[in-house]
């Protein structure tokens, strides 16, 4: 997308949560791009970058191949603020010394600030940072000096005021350094002397103009699974142009209990939108007979959606363009190593509009989300009238239940999950929880368990509970939901779900765990 916004572009490193880093700055509202570690000055120059943040990542500076920016970069006289690794090479690259500490530091530190101006004015002369390394910046840059430093780390946070370079040794990014957002700000505000101009409206109206100059008089075709992603996506394409859209919802089998028939309603009721509901139920399980790898349901899920968009769409004429739902976490997480924002990422999992479709594709993609994120996308539906029934959704992935059914997918095992899910969400929501919880699902075992029943040995399913908080997807914590709510859930799940004998519950985080179980 066009930008007339001011620019912060954060060098990827091979951190996983850059991406949290460009969240933080679009809280600001600043625009934010990640791009990979090695991107061009002469390109950053040309984006008219007024600032860049060098990323963490897992690598040590002195390492055989480790990543290094552009050689200019440090000479380019654009704002630079090192994170982690990023500050390390900032040391390194500019004639500083980085050595192994003698005390790794990991977790939650005191900070003590020695210099409260620039990156941390307004700030208390000490504050809580989340730290996780093992390498440190021993002998500062000429021109450098100490602005924060830790009861181990004497350089804990450096800068150069003249050529407004710095670096910090902790994560600024992430919620256990409750005044990292304070310090983004004032490299942003004060360090690069950005405008907070980019705001979901400014998006919206810049989004929209581009569609209309993309699209012009050509029709479009929107792939609809009535989640807040795909219908923000539908309500902005017909913003621009109306009548040339039509959107199509795919029943591939793996819905919720009564889903389809929902969606249908809500689109056929509330919007004025050429809507189509096709069953394809019947070959989507056949396409899933007897697969069991998550990341072949993915592909032959992804796949298939799109042969089925072509079919239907040949039945409607010219339809050069299909519109999805793509959001900036699925392109992340669905880069192939050596893609993507960094080549030191690896892939995460194949998102089914993402890495999933087929490369012989017969349509042209509009992906106009595809750098938002989620929290951003719900702003920006509810700019377009998006029902808040849809906007507080939780998220649903694309693949349906297929994902939550571990091992192969069959009308049966479905049935039981739709039954499971249809409790657990009616039950998170009947304890207010279901707004408070980024998602909260069922997911069936390929395994089955002894128990009782009625005085009689059974061998049943095991299905496992999942809920979890988050922002982004990005990183997820585990709910701690009370006892009582996990008791009732568990309790109807095995009274009223025949086929389950067993109900356990994830307390896993992302990461290591993911949020899906596939």
């Amino acid at each position: 997308m066009k930008n007339k916004h001011d620019l912060i572009v954060v060098l990827d490193f091979g951190a996983q949560y850059a991406m949290l880093i460009a969240r933080r700055i679009r809280e600001c509202n600043i625009y934010c791009e990640v791009l990979p570690h090695n991107t061009a000055v002469s390109e950053l120059i040309s984006r008219n970058a007024k600032g860049i943040i060098l990323s963490g990542g897992p690598s040590s500076v002195y390492d055989d191949g480790a990543p290094l920016p552009d050689p200019e970069l440090l000479k380019s006289g654009i704002p630079i603020l090192g994170i982690c690794y990023g500050m390390q090479l900032i040391g390194k690259e500019l004639g500083g010394e980085v050595k192994p500490g003698t005390v790794k530091e990991y977790g939650k530190t005191q900070l003590i600030i020695d210099d409260q101006s620039n990156l941390f004015a307004g700030l208390q002369a000490e504050i809580q940072t989340w730290m996780s390394h093992g390498d440190s910046v021993v002998k500062l840059p000429e021109g450098f000096q100490t602005l924060g430093h830790t009861s181990n780390t004497t350089n804990a946070a450096i800068g150069d005021h003249e050529r407004k370079i710095y670096g910090v040794q902790f994560h600024p990014e992430v919620v256990h350094t409750p005044d990292g957002l304070e310090i983004i700000k004032n490299f942003v505000y004060v360090v690069c002397g950005c405008k907070p101009t980019w705001t979901t409206k400014s998006f919206a109206e810049t989004a929209t103009a581009e569609l209309k100059e993309i699209l012009g008089q050509e029709k479009i075709l929107c792939a609809l699974s009535g989640g807040v992603d795909s219908t923000t996506v539908a309500a902005l394409v017909h913003k621009a142009v109306g009548e040339q859209l039509t959107c199509m919802f795919i029943d591939q089998g793996f819905m919720r209990k009564n889903e389809a028939k929902k969606i249908s309603e809500l689109f056929t009721s509330k919007f004025k939108i050429n809507f189509i509901h096709i069953d394809a139920s019947k070959r989507f399980f056949e396409k899933l007979k007897g697969v069991t790898d998550p990341e072949e349901k993915r592909h032959r899920i992804g796949n298939e959606f799109i042969r089925v968009f072509e079919e239907e769409a040949k039945k409607l004429g010219h339809l050069p363009y299909l519109a999805q739902g793509t959001l900036y976490p699925d392109v992340i997480e669905s880069a192939a190593p050596g893609t993507g924002t960094s080549k030191k990422a690896a892939r995460i999992k194949t998102h089914h509009n993402v890495g999933g479709l087929p490369k012989d594709i017969k349509f042209k993609l509009i992906e106009p989300l595809k750098k938002l994120f989620k929290d951003e996308v719900r702003a920006l539906g509810t700019e377009l009238g998006v029902p808040e029934e849809i906007i507080s959704r939780q998220p649903f992935p694309g693949p349906g239940l297929a994902i939550r059914i571990i091992g192969e997918v069959t009308p049966e095992r479905v049935k039981i999950l739709q039954e499971v899910d249809d409790i657990v969400v009616s039950e998170i929501k009947n304890a207010g929880f279901y707004k408070k919880v980024w998602q909260s699902f069922g997911v069936l075992l390929p395994i089955r368990t002894v128990g009782v029943m009625g005085d009689k040995r059974t061998y049943l399913n095991t299905v496992a509970i999942r809920a979890v908080s988050s922002t982004d997807a990005m990183t997820a914590d585990w709910a701690q939901l009370p006892y009582e709510l996990l008791e009732k859930i568990s309790s109807r799940i095995i009274n009223e779900t025949p086929e389950i004998n067993r109900v356990v519950y994830d307390i896993s985080s992302k990461p290591p765990a993911t949020i899906e179980w596939e």
